[in-house]
């Protein structure tokens, strides 16, 4: 009888063990994410594309890979973004042009009377801080009909952003749209001369992942300096 019931507790056991291995292996199946993150941590079920962002969905065991063969770029990186800008200077670049420096962004527009200005001083501020020249920040207008390149040299003359780390990025609307998407920047024009937004600057790494995210108007950024002086030491 002990027999028995002792065959009974190992079938028992072993029907267990088998059981969490398969809910194991379940919870592991591969899930598709937005390598930008756009939004969030939200995955699916199947491949596809973002409905926000527009690019390939990937799988999540891929963004677990921390290591990258020489040359390649992450999927999760801004570099994988094609889309043509127009600096200050006239000069014409991709994303990828910033590959092998940290670089602070921002989404601004010239004519704002209110965030804007703020928002630019808090990056002035940043730069002070951060005290590193190879660190690049760019300004990227919501407004890229008013916002030509030579109103942006203008603007970059008045708020003193002076040598070769400022950037300031005319773009098309659909490519203005796309990358404040994936910083998760709302705007919406309300006149003919203003907009509506929010508040974000963002830091991405030297390959273009975007590793933090601060908002809010004249914030305390000691945080958000020091993740900015990480990339670089």
């Amino acid at each position: 009888m002990n027999r028995l019931l002792s065959n009974i507790f190992y079938l028992l056991l072993i029907l267990f063990v088998v059981s969490c291995s398969q809910s194991a292996k379940d919870s592991h199946e591969d899930h598709y994410v937005c390598p930008m993150r756009c939004e969030g941590s939200k995955t699916y079920e199947q491949a596809g594309t973002c409905p926000i962002c527009k690019m390939e969905l990937v799988k999540t065991s891929d963004l677990e890979v921390p290591l990258m063969a020489e040359g390649e770029v992450s999927e999760a990186s801004i570099f994988n973004l094609e889309s043509q800008w127009v600096t200050q200077n006239e000069d014409t670049l991709q994303l990828k042009d910033f590959k092998g420096k940290p670089f602070v962004a921002v989404m601004v527009y010239t004519s704002c009377q209110a965030a804007c200005p703020r928002l630019v001083a808090d990056m002035r501020n940043i730069k002070s801080a951060v005290n590193q020249s190879n660190v690049q920040y760019v300004l990227i207008s919501i407004d890229p009909e008013t916002d030509t390149p030579e109103r942006l040299r203008e603007f970059a003359q008045e708020e003193q952003l002076d040598g070769d780390q400022w950037t300031l990025l005319q773009g098309q609307l659909d490519d203005v749209r796309e990358f404040s998407n994936v910083v998760s920047v709302k705007y919406k024009k309300i006149s003919p001369i203003d907009f509506a937004h929010t508040n974000i600057i963002s830091v991405f790494d030297q390959e273009g992942v975007l590793q933090f995210q601060q908002e809010g108007l004249g914030a305390d950024y000691s945080q958000f300096i020091e993740e900015v002086k990480s990339l670089v030491n």
